[in-house]
């Protein structure tokens, strides 16, 4: 059974047939007629589920998302159906070698060094992790919250605010927090332990080649350290600190516990408990991982003076929006009045910053953050956004 792969009329290239030949070199084909295959998640045949077309197709539209005007984009559309077999092709016979990353400095407010990879890179890494996700996923503990459909920072915010009525009896008593953050995390993730994890779920060992590949592209230290910026490294991320969740939850009993990528959080009405199972976590990430808690960052905080969590100052009754965050809309609107971004890129940003600060108790700041800087001249008002 076939069926043909249409593009929207936005797209630079159609598919409806293609005889396969990657010498073709017109980008403006018009079709590719894919049979259909259902995704099975059988590890025999994990490696082919990665490089079926169908698949690779998928991963193309995810890793263009919102961003089809770039130029890197657009260079890769500009003969796609080529590039889509050629990625095809060199993920069967093991050909495929990634691009060097392209490094920059991000200063938001703490300087870290974020790597991009070329798009084809992350048409790949789409494409495996399509495939490997669901076989993971299903493992992670419910209060992981990065980087997972269905879940986020909101999420983990909601959980935040449950867990705090329960442990302290819907506010009626104190309570404490341990807020921990792991050490250069994605620096020191170590290979060996992090492949060791996966190969638990999967045993195709073309795979398990396929990852080791795209952990080693950039790499700083021989065997450690992963590029902070790839949808990979994300998702390796969740994998590695997998063993930390598992070990607080099912060995040391922690009832109230919540991780976002390498921070989280541990609430109990006891402030010797939490100090005891500090000790515990951090020589388990020593022994285990290769990792230790920040000692600056890993605290224990009394409930009632607020806990800084996934972009909020939480505290019993009312939660506050942190500075970094309110910094950041403020350099957009000071950048929209320096004429050096336009009306609609500040209207995204203004939304989107909306969005996520309306969680906190910011009404006011709101308002008189955004409403003095927006045209009113404009199809979109400060009430489209309120």
């Amino acid at each position: 059974m076939c069926w043909l792969y249409g593009l929207g009329s936005d797209d630079r290239s159609n598919f409806s047939g293609y005889d396969g030949d990657l010498d073709y070199d017109d980008g403006s084909l018009f079709g590719i007629v894919l049979a259909t295959r259902t995704f099975s998640m059988n590890n025999e045949n994990l490696h082919e589920e990665v490089c079926n077309l169908n698949n690779l197709i998928l991963a193309w539209k995810k890793a263009r998302k919102g961003k089809t005007k770039k130029g890197y984009t657009i260079q890769f559309e500009s003969k796609l159906v080529k590039n889509i077999f050629k990625l095809n092709k060199e993920l069967i016979i093991e050909t495929y070698k990634p691009k060097p990353l392209k490094t920059f400095i991000l200063r938001d407010p703490k300087t870290r060094k974020i790597s991009k990879s070329a798009f084809r890179d992350r048409v790949v890494h789409h494409a495996l992790i399509n495939i490997i996700e669901p076989l993971f996923d299903k493992t992670f503990i419910f209060d992981s919250c990065a980087n997972r459909i269905g879940k986020g920072n909101l999420f983990a915010i909601k959980r935040f605010d449950n867990f705090k009525r329960k442990v302290t009896n819907n506010l009626k008593s104190k309570a404490f927090c341990l807020k921990a953050d792991i050490k250069h995390y994605f620096q020191e993730v170590n290979h060996d332990i992090l492949i060791k994890s996966i190969s638990r779920k999967i045993t195709n060992q073309k795979v398990i080649n396929l990852i080791k590949l795209i952990l080693k592209n950039g790499q700083e230290k021989e065997n450690i350290g992963m590029p902070l910026g790839n949808l990979t490294s994300q998702f390796f991320a969740n994998v590695y600190l997998n063993e930390l969740d598992y070990y607080i939850k099912h060995k040391l009993k922690v009832k109230y516990y919540i991780r976002y990528v390498d921070d989280f959080i541990i609430l109990h009405q006891s402030k010797k408990q939490l100090e005891g199972w500090k000790e515990q976590i951090n020589d388990f990430l020593k022994n285990q991982l290769k990792l230790e808690l920040h000692k600056e960052k890993s605290k224990i905080i009394l409930l009632a003076v607020g806990v800084d969590f996934v972009g909020f100052r939480n505290f019993y009754y009312h939660k506050l929006l942190r500075k970094r965050n309110l910094r950041k809309i403020l350099f957009r609107i000071k950048q929209y009045k320096n004429n050096e971004i336009s009306y609609d890129k500040l209207l995204k940003s203004c939304k989107g910053w909306n969005a996520y600060a309306k969680w906190a108790d910011t009404f006011k700041l709101r308002n008189s953050t955004i409403k003095p800087v927006l045209p009113t001249n404009k199809v979109y008002t400060t009430k489209y956004i309120f």
